[in-house]
């Protein structure tokens, strides 16, 4: 191998603008094309096409189902989405949450792991790898490698001068015995565990200090759950996005630079504070990306902006961070003075704003299992929450009662509901979500079914997210489907009913229109989200998704509207009602006279 290409290698790991700049210099080739941050050959240009990033070592073959089949399972099965047989699909796009189709480096680091229940390695590698791409940017340990490379087998004195036994403090990852005396990290199961972990505690706390006071906690849009768990403690959660740019597109059908959609409006957050009283204000929410708000980027200047306001009123400022990687890639790509910066650098920078980080770990993870709770050490959320003395020692430490919690709802602290080999694939997943060109590949993916659907006619949210799709429910049905009918999630399951695909109804149904109030209402985006699961789906797949909602639009008129039959004001409600299918009124109609709905 020559010397220049090895040299290239070296550098293939560094920045994509690094690599490109020394490549050149290096071989004096200009021919070569370089696009984003890969690199396209000469004979790429004269095919038309990429050159494949990666291949698959597993199959799994898709049973034939017919359509009678479906239709019987969504009878038994009181047609809840979430009750549906996954077996019975041909592509589930319910949730990115989780991944069956991990990397082989992620398989090798499993193999690695032990299940000790106390402070398993794993343990120890995790926090790190938290530490790397989250606060240390381009400076990062990868301590992870110390066990891939038998470090852990061959020089103790290593492991424990610079594993085990070392203290870290003042981030949101303390360590060592900063972990034992001021814990500020909770492993657990999965995103909504963080939640119900930080409410559960945060609510006898707020009934003692504060008895029968109702909260706001304003966000640019809590997800489903977050919303859930702020209800089920009695407060109110808001929702300040700014929803009169989320549906426009331009006349060309795409954007130059991606808007920033998911941005919380600055306006509505001050009016909100001022009417409702900052004192019954606890915490500040910001969703990257904004998952409710159709999967849409919010920028640097945003969170900037937000975390200037929230402490400017001594309130938390908390992350919902479940897809933070996906996020600085957008910031990278589209906000001025970030492209040629890496992911983990966007991180470093996008993490110091907050005081909380509530996170599920099977998004940007890239993992089956795992959830993060974290707040920053001796900072603003632990000195507004724990209790003090007059002299000013701590009586009584916020960290040390939701370590309690996190002990008797999900296991020790080192474990927090997670197997040894679900955390070794977790540190090496949050590695390979900092990738660029993983990033780059997965966002373009998305991009593709957008735009394909928009060239069919198909109302969808432009740009695309990062994740995902999302269908304007309203513009489908030429808005004659009033709130009442839920025909979001009429749609929903005729996409399992007639073609195999199983989405996510984020709308009406599920956000609970009709219990809201008309405040609160206005705050409710009516959509249907296709997540696209990581590292799963080729453009097949995407294509018969194309196809399948091409069709179902255009027969739009034959999808009937749906009444809940059981669980109507359940706490999240969408995971657990019943409801039936109804034909819709004449007056709902596209087309007098077409009266075809699921016959039985």
């Amino acid at each position: 191998m020559t010397c220049w290409l090895k040299q290239y290698f070296y550098l293939a790991s560094r920045d994509c603008n690094t690599v490109r700049q020394s490549f050149l210099t290096m071989t004096g080739v200009s021919k070569y094309i370089f696009i984003y941050g890969g690199i396209k050959m000469e004979y790429e240009k004269m095919l038309g096409v990429e050159a494949p990033k990666s291949w698959t070592h597993v199959v799994r073959e898709v049973p034939t189902v017919t359509q009678e089949q479906r239709r019987k399972a969504l009878e038994m099965t009181h047609y809840n989405e979430f009750a549906f047989p996954a077996g019975l699909l041909y592509i589930d796009c319910l949730s990115d949450s989780g991944t069956t189709s991990m990397t082989d480096t992620q398989w090798s680091a499993m193999f690695l792991a032990d299940e000790s229940y106390g402070r398993n390695k794993g343990y120890y590698v995790l926090l790190d790898a938290f530490r790397d791409v989250w606060e240390r940017g381009d400076n990062q340990k990868r301590l992870i490698n110390y066990i891939k490379e038998g470090v852990d087998k061959d020089d103790v004195e290593k492991m424990m001068n610079e594993v085990y036994l070392v203290d870290y403090e003042g981030g949101f990852i303390n360590g060592g015995k900063y972990q034992l005396s001021r814990p500020n990290t909770f492993i657990v199961p999965q995103g909504r565990c963080a939640e119900a972990l930080l409410f559960d505690v945060l609510k006898p706390l707020f009934a003692k200090r504060w008895p029968g006071k109702v909260f706001t906690i304003p966000s640019n849009a809590h997800f489903d759950t977050t919303e859930g768990n702020i209800k089920q403690m009695g407060n109110v959660p808001r929702n300040l996005f700014h929803k009169e740019i989320l549906f426009e597109v331009p006349k060309s059908g795409k954007y130059e630079k991606n808007p920033f959609k998911g941005d919380m409006d600055i306006d509505k957050l001050n009016q909100l504070i001022e009417a409702v009283g900052v004192e019954n204000v606890p915490l500040i929410y910001s969703t990257v990306t904004n998952n409710s708000v159709c999967g849409q980027a919010v920028s640097m200047k945003n969170i900037r902006e937000v975390s200037k306001i929230a402490h400017k009123y001594n309130i938390p400022f908390v992350m919902d961070g479940a897809r933070w990687a996906e996020n600085c890639y957008f910031i990278k790509m589209n906000e001025e003075g970030y492209a040629d910066k890496s992911i983990c650098e966007i991180a470093k920078e996008m993490f110091s704003y907050f005081d909380v980080v509530s996170a599920s770990l099977k998004k940007n993870g890239h993992a089956n299992m795992g959830g993060i709770l974290a707040f920053r050490d001796k900072g603003l959320f632990w000195q507004k929450f724990s209790e003090f003395n007059e002299d000013g020692s701590v009586k009584t430490d916020i960290g040390h009662l939701l370590k309690v919690r996190q002990i008797s709802a999900y296991g020790n602290d080192s474990y927090g509901g997670m197997s040894g080999h679900d955390i070794m694939a977790l540190c090496q997943g949050m590695y390979e979500e900092a990738r660029f060109d993983y990033q780059d590949e997965r966002v373009r993916q998305c991009q593709y079914l957008a735009d394909g659907l928009t060239a069919n006619g198909v109302p969808v949210v432009q740009p695309a997210g990062g994740h995902g799709i999302y269908i304007d429910v309203d513009k489908f049905f030429n808005y004659k489907r009033g709130h009442e009918s839920f025909a979001g999630q009429a749609l929903s399951l005729e996409m399992i009913h007639r073609y195999g695909i199983r989405c996510s109804e984020l709308g009406d149904f599920s956000m609970e229109y009709d219990l809201k109030t008309p405040e609160q209402q206005k705050e409710v985006c009516n959509v249907v989200r296709l997540a696209i699961n990581r590292s799963q789906f080729s453009k097949q797949h995407m294509d018969y998704i194309i196809a399948a909602l091409t069709q179902l639009y255009k027969d739009r008129d034959t999808v009937p509207n749906l009444k809940i039959t059981f669980g109507h004001t359940l706490p999240m409600r969408h995971f657990h009602a019943w409801a039936e299918p109804y034909a819709p009124s004449k007056e709902e109609m596209c087309e007098e006279g077409n009266y075809k709905y699921w016959e039985k």
